[in-house]
């Protein structure tokens, strides 16, 4: 199959690429900007909110499958500025969905899978999301407009027929948890507090499990939106410990809310405090989808230290 890839170069693309050429793929990677020297696959260059440069880029391009994973989320977040900071990902995930999926039908292309997120769900009691529980649609200032985003990025892909994988607390290598990540650099300096009660559920999902599921869901019909997280739902004041553990930093401190709220405002709490965990068991089902890392712990433990 001929694959366009959106977002090649992001933390999950640079997974999926290589995972796509040993199970036959080719792959064309649409970019923004100048083509990497060393890239061992063909690109197409274009700004995927152009819509113009995006359809003849796709139509060069020639897919069968066109794979979206386009945001454009900074490296250090600021939680009271998050609306501002999200403003180009939101426009990718309305505009640049509607430009790439209208240019993947006009050249042809069958398959549309698209990048969603699984921790937008509306908090409610301690049972898991699944793929049917209600965005937090009127949840903190900050996080709304990037929620109105995901339910028109998701209407979009649904109407074209498409599947939307979402994906969890991305974590693995070039993601904000990795040993070089903005959230690691702020555990190791002792900077991230347990807030509240730490009762916010925290599912997980590797860069690398999101790849294979990516591979994994080209070649079935199956469209709508399933759940790609680990089977080790956990609470931020279990893992956070482990992480600093891990990273030989100081434990977590803890703090009140309405302390906190001062300094990282209400998405920086609720993020903390009160997101949801999520439900695998419908794409475990209808992927025959299992994780590689089954659980957090196995995936810090291999990124963060030397141990196996």
């Amino acid at each position: 199959m001929r694959v366009l890839v959106a977002g090649a170069t992001g933390v999950i693309g640079r997974q999926l690429v290589p995972v796509l050429k040993r199970t036959g793929h080719d792959v064309v990677a649409l970019t923004r900007g100048s083509v990497r020297p060393d890239a061992d696959y063909e690109t197409v260059v274009a700004d995927a909110l152009d819509r113009n440069a995006t359809a003849s880029a796709v139509d060069k391009a020639e897919p069968d499958a066109v794979i979206h994973l386009l945001t454009a989320i900074p490296k250090q977040l600021n939680p009271k500025r998050l609306a501002s900071e999200f403003a180009v990902t939101n426009r990718l995930r309305t505009e640049g969905t509607k430009n790439l999926i209208d240019a993947a039908r006009t050249a042809g292309a069958t398959r549309v899978i698209a990048q969603g997120l699984a921790y937008a769900y509306r908090p409610a009691g301690d049972q898991l999301a699944d793929e049917d529980t209600t965005f937090w649609a009127d949840g903190p200032k900050q996080f709304r407009p990037i929620v109105a985003a995901l339910l028109e990025h998701e209407r979009l892909t649904r109407d074209a027929g498409g599947l939307v994988l979402r994906f969890g607390h991305l974590y693995g290598p070039g993601s904000t948890y990795a040993p070089d990540g903005d959230f690691t650099r702020q555990v190791r300096a002792g900077k991230v507090p347990i807030v509240g009660g730490g009762d916010s559920v925290f599912s997980f999902t590797h860069a690398y499990d999101a790849a294979i599921t990516i591979a994994a869901a080209l070649d079935t019909p199956i469209n709508g939106a399933l759940n790609i997280v680990d089977d080790s739902p956990t609470p931020m004041r279990t893992w956070l410990p482990e992480m600093a553990r891990l990273l030989g930093a100081p434990a977590p401190k803890k703090a009140p809310a309405w302390l906190a709220r001062t300094a990282v405002g209400s998405w920086g709490v609720a993020f903390m405090a009160n997101l949801r965990g999520a439900d695998n068991a419908r794409a475990r089902s209808q992927l025959d989808w299992r994780p590689a890392y089954p659980s957090w712990r196995d995936g810090f433990t291999t990124d963060l230290t030397d141990r196996p």
